[in-house]
């Protein structure tokens, strides 16, 4: 089963007199990379939130949220009631040095810093957990988005191979036509220019066993074959992280299929061998959407 790098998940709860709300969003990307964006209730547990979306996603560009909604009462301030009287006094003694008005001084003084601050709040080991569970809940569902989206690879990925495959028969059909073509050019080269009584004919057929032996694309055929039996069988393997060795194997059969296009002097063969590029293009597109 193929996993894609490709998925959202979204999971809101109530805790207390919040409730948090958690999406996660993912694309793909050669290594992991992830960015949050935590409300200051959550910041101390920054580490332990990255560690868990990593351990779960693993690979790919990830984006995480989280935002707080305050149930019933709004949140509670904290007055500086020392600090406000120091600043009133002072204010007010430099008022009248300068007969100024003191009507808003009350007001300016409850805008200084630290005489109104927010009251810290803490969030509890117990509320940690349950919002751990609402994560879980929605790496669950980005991880179901992308079990979907790497079923739809997979089909793909093996339709591609499938087609590869397919133009294997057909080249080895016109293998032995392509020998006897290759005999028949060089020997009328040579009948042209040397004169048909003018050449060894034994030390042709020797030269032209090297030539053939140098062009023979049957062990790149094998290969080929092998390769895309691997691809298969890793596509049945356990594990959620298989994108990069597809993607290797994916290099070895762009290699036998080069070779042969470069070893064939056949135009029938080399068409094929184009046709086989086009499906392992698709592919290699396709596996970089792979976990």
């Amino acid at each position: 089963m193929l996993l894609s790098m490709t998925g959202y998940g979204r999971a809101e709860q109530l805790i207390g007199d919040k409730t948090f709300l958690v999406e996660i969003k993912s694309l793909n990307g050669k290594q992991y990379d992830i960015r949050m964006n935590l409300p200051a209730l959550l910041k101390p547990f920054e580490f332990n939130i990255r560690n868990l979306i990593s351990d779960h996603l693993i690979r790919g560009s990830v984006e995480c949220t989280v935002t707080i909604k305050q149930n019933g009462a709004g949140k509670s301030v904290a007055l500086n009631a020392e600090l406000a009287k120091h600043f009133y006094i002072s204010m007010e003694r430099l008022a009248r040095e300068l007969n100024a008005s003191t009507e808003h001084l009350l007001g300016a003084v409850l805008k200084l810093p630290e005489v109104i601050s927010s009251s810290t709040e803490v969030l509890s080991d117990q509320d940690y957990a349950a919002f751990e569970q609402i994560l879980l809940n929605a790496l669950q569902a980005i991880e179901k988005h992308r079990e979907g989206e790497g079923a739809a690879l997979e089909q793909d990925l093996l339709l591609r191979i499938k087609n590869i495959e397919s133009y294997q028969p057909q080249i080895a059909a016109k293998e032995v036509n392509r020998r006897v073509k290759i005999k028949e050019h060089l020997t009328k080269i040579l009948e042209e220019h040397v004169g048909k009584e003018s050449y060894d004919a034994n030390r042709l057929e020797q030269e032209l066993v090297y030539y053939i032996e140098k062009i023979d694309i049957s062990e790149e055929q094998v290969r080929l074959k092998t390769h895309c039996a691997y691809f298969k069988e890793i596509l049945q393997e356990s594990g959620k992280s298989k994108g990069k060795k597809l993607g290797f194997v994916l290099q070895e059969i762009g290699r036998e299929i080069n070779t042969t296009g470069s070893k064939a002097y056949d135009l029938d063969i080399q068409r094929l061998v184009v046709q086989m590029k086009d499906e392992l293009e698709k592919a290699k597109e396709q596996i970089l959407n792979v976990l």
